[in-house]
């Protein structure tokens, strides 16, 4: 019988358990909290993805994908292209040579005294500026 231990004689002091159930609390409170904050972003973020159209789009995707009689070897890729992106296309060489023409513009702009804001407003046609007389000088 010595081997038999009763409940109440496992279970540490009550202030002890009382100090453990508030702490409990405490975290589940904190927990609840925090999972009502991560909701709330997750949602935001759904009717964020909802509202700019992105979840039609990766619906239908997915709906074609589906339906496709022979299943496509790279998912990905067949996924690119019912979304419109274009094939074999250097994105970073793109990003680069619009930087380039971003920086050409805004010499020329200097070279003819063009604001940025006067640019944006009206067109270089409207400013008497005819294309093709303009050379870079870079």
């Amino acid at each position: 019988m010595s081997r038999m231990t009763t409940y109440a004689q496992q279970q540490p002091n009550n202030s002890s358990a009382k100090d453990n159930m508030s702490s409990a609390s405490n975290n589940s409170a904190n927990n609840i909290n925090n999972s009502n904050s991560d909701y709330s972003k997750k949602e935001e973020f759904r009717r964020y993805l909802e509202h700019a159209g992105v979840l039609d789009a990766l619906t239908k995707v997915l709906v074609g994908l589906y339906e496709e009689p022979d299943r496509p070897q790279h998912a990905v890729e067949y996924i690119k292209r019912y979304i419109g992106a274009p094939a074999n296309v250097d994105v970073e060489g793109l990003k680069r040579e619009n930087e380039q023409l971003k920086n050409e513009l805004e010499q020329l702009k200097r070279q003819h005294g063009i604001s940025v804001a006067a640019s944006t407003n009206t067109s270089a046609a409207s400013k008497g500026v005819k294309k093709g007389a303009v050379s870079s000088s870079s």
